[in-house]
Formats: structure tokens, C-alpha cells, sequence
């Protein structure tokens, strides 16, 4: 499986900085590095059976944006938006529903991971409908639980749902799905992902023929007539704890008249106070490092004036 790592603020050796780390976490919200970290493992497990004929983008971010798509998987029977969650807990996956359950009762989670790999679909499908993408293979959203301490219970869910003891299975149906292009084709279109302006050589209509469509399509197909998605709808609005993961970027309500122009988004989130430009909660966090770091420091100059 070819690897093509796009990670924000990490150096050519594929290493985040503590200084990186700290700028990533205010960016992106808490949970950034330690999903990153849950990233690398079910990379890990995947590459083990997809070989040869499969393509990972890692962390691609739509540009022009801030939307970072976690993990594009690339096959010939189709593309896997995928998202990874090191959340443990016992939940419930419902229709569009992600909720907690405790003491035999469902209540919804503070964060709805199946609405924001739904909502990453919508933004990448958009992406490729304003590049003018013809492609026919299926894409399906994905939800990955790679903590071992998240027990799920599955009912029809808009996207598929993993648990961390299937991963293995999940890439084992991948090769049992028809292939359609050749390999040669799929490192291509990854390509192509990355830099639509490498399409003016290709016709990708003829690239990726026809194949079924997948439940993520049929959700969250966008309509070929318009150029321009109302987000209020379709019902797809950011919630407030994805604000820090999109940056209050709408990925429904984007127009271009001209695909060579690049992606663009606009924000349809109301504004959050801000502190020199970061939110509340972001100047929290930030505080909190700083401080941690100011003790670190106060007793290493301690330590040194005791050893006087």
C-alpha cells in the first residue's frame, strides 16, 4: 500500500515538535495529536493486507481551506473516506446518531463522530464535483474505533462503523471487491486528488469506469445542476465541537465557476470571541502548557541552586 503522508506540522522525518504539537492542538482541538497517533496504528494493521493496487492519503487538507481529510483510501473497487477515533466508551452508531451509553440508557455524545466523517464525504465529494471529477467508483465513509475499549452497538448507520478488533476484516473485504482500474490507474487518480491540474493530460471518465453506487453516495450525492449548496437544506450544519476541526468552514456552501480556479469555502459558522485570534477554550489550553512548562522550569532552577 502506497503511503502519501500530508500531515500538517510535521518535519520530512514524519515528526511533530512539541512546538508543533502545541500549534496543532490549538488549531485542531484536543484530540488532534493523540488521533494522529491512533492514525499510525490502523495504518499499520491496513498495510498489512492491502499491498500492491491501494493508495492512503494521509491528512489531506482541501486547499484553499481548512479541512483536513483524515485518510483517503484509494482502490480499485472504490474510495474509503476515512475516519479514526481513539474514544472509548460504550456507544451506540444509530442512522446518524452517535451516542453514549451508560447505565442502560442512550444520550447523544459530545461529539457526533458520525456526522463529521459524513460531513469530511459531503467536503470531499464537493472537491471532486468542482474539479469537474467523473468518477463513478464508490465512496464510502468510514468510521474507525481503534481504541480497544469501545464496545458499539451498530444500527444502520449513514457511515460503516469499525471497531478496533475488525480492522483486519474490513481490509480483507476490500480485496474481495471487484477491482475496476488497474493499479497503475489508482496511483494516478491519487495524483490527481492531490493536484487536479494533473488531469489536463488524463480523461478520468475513462480512467474509473462504471461501478455501483455506495451508501455515501446515495446520502450525500451533491446535485450536478448547481455549483452552490444551501447547508441549512440538507440539515448539515457544523456542530460547535467541530468548530476547531473545520475552523468554521462550511464545506456545503462553496461556488466555483471555473474549475481551474482553486477550492474555496465559506464560513457559515457566527463567529466565536477571540483573543488575539484564538477562542476562549484555545487561550485555555495554551495557558495551561505554558504553565506546565513554567514549572518545568522553575524546578530545573531549583534543582541547580540546591546543588550550589
Amino acid at each position: 500500500m502506497k503511503i502519501i503522508d500530508k500531515t500538517p506540522l510535521q518535519d520530512k522525518k514524519g515528526i511533530i515538535s512539541f512546538t508543533a504539537r502545541i500549534r496543532g492542538t490549538l488549531k485542531y482541538g484536543l484530540n488532534w495529536y493523540s488521533e494522529l497517533e491512533a492514525q499510525k496504528g490502523v495504518i499499520a494493521k491496513l498495510g498489512r493486507v492491502l499491498e500492491r493496487g491501494f493508495v492512503l492519503i494521509r491528512n489531506f487538507t482541501l486547499p484553499n481551506s481548512e479541512i483536513v481529510i483524515p485518510l483517503i483510501l484509494i482502490g480499485g473497487g472504490g474510495i474509503h473516506v476515512i475516519y479514526v477515533t481513539n474514544a472509548k466508551g460504550f456507544f451506540e452508531a444509530k442512522g446518524d446518531q452517535w451516542n453514549t451509553i451508560s447505565n442502560g440508557r442512550s444520550q447523544p455524545a459530545r461529539i457526533n463522530y458520525l456526522n463529521r466523517v459524513a460531513k469530511l464525504t459531503h467536503a470531499f465529494q464537493k472537491y471532486l464535483e468542482i474539479h469537474k471529477f467523473k468518477l463513478t467508483i464508490p465512496i464510502e465513509s468510514v468510521l474507525i474505533a481503534s481504541n480497544p475499549g469501545a464496545q458499539i452497538e451498530s444500527l444502520r448507520p449513514v457511515a460503516r462503523v469499525v471497531r478496533s478488533d475488525a480492522i483486519r476484516q474490513f481490509a480483507d473485504s476490500l480485496l474481495q471487491t471487484p477491482i475496476s482500474p488497474s493499479s497503475g490507474r489508482v496511483y494516478d487518480l491519487a495524483d490527481h486528488i492531490i493536484d487536479p491540474s494533473l488531469r489536463k493530460e488524463a480523461n478520468p471518465a475513462e480512467d474509473y469506469p462504471e461501478d455501483p453506487v455506495s451508501r455515501a453516495q446515495a446520502i450525500f450525492n451533491a446535485s450536478n445542476s448547481s455549483k452552490s449548496i444551501n447547508p441549512n437544506e440538507l440539515g448539515l450544519e457544523f456542530e460547535e465541537d467541530d468548530a476547531p476541526f473545520f475552523q468554521q468552514v462550511d464545506p456545503l456552501n462553496i461556488r466555483a465557476t471555473d474549475p481551474a480556479q482553486p477550492f474555496q469555502a465559506q464560513t457559515s459558522l457566527p463567529a466565536k470571541k477571540r483573543i488575539f485570534g484564538m477562542t476562549i477554550a484555545q487561550v485555555a489550553v495554551l495557558a495551561v502548557m505554558l504553565g506546565i512548562e513554567l514549572c518545568i522550569l522553575i524546578g530545573f532552577g531549583a534543582l541547580i541552586y540546591m546543588n550550589q
